[in-house]
């Protein structure tokens, strides 16, 4: 059955998907679980203007806009996207200058970068570059 027939409407979000960070964290089960959680205590403590929510069903950090997002897909390794939300913006095209001694930073695009870490020792020898990435990171949003 082909799913683009026009006036087919999107279905909406299955009320089983919760949208409290900590209901979404209990239920999940993915083997980095504990390096999940420390991530999530570093980026909520980079900056007190800093919130979370589920966005693209799955752990998201915002300022004014949404900046960072978990990609828990991969098993052996927790990846924190970051970028500017939805909407487009002037940085989107030019891109940003963020200093990253450590090379953290996989770009993905000028307005789109990740960050993978492989487990808790990978956090703890990241931690204060990974902290100060967010910290201006966020400057931009």
């Amino acid at each position: 059955m082909d799913s683009k027939v026009p006036g087919n409407k999107p279905t909406k979000r299955s009320t089983s998907v919760p949208e409290n960070v900590e209901t979404f964290l209990e239920a999940l089960d993915h083997p980095l679980k504990p390096e999940i959680h420390a991530l999530r205590q570093i980026i909520l403590n980079a900056d007190p203007g800093i919130a979370e929510g589920i966005k693209w069903n799955v752990p998201s950090f915002r300022t004014t806009e949404y900046f960072a997002t978990f990609h828990l897909r991969a098993r052996d390794s927790v990846q924190v996207i970051l970028h500017f939300g939805a909407k487009m913006r002037d940085n989107s095209k030019a891109g940003i200058a963020i200093s990253d001694p450590q090379s953290l930073l996989h770009w993905l695009a000028k307005d789109r970068a990740s960050v993978s870490f492989r487990d808790m020792e990978d956090i703890d020898a990241k931690r204060s570059v990974f902290t100060d990435v967010i910290r201006q990171w966020i400057k931009h949003v």
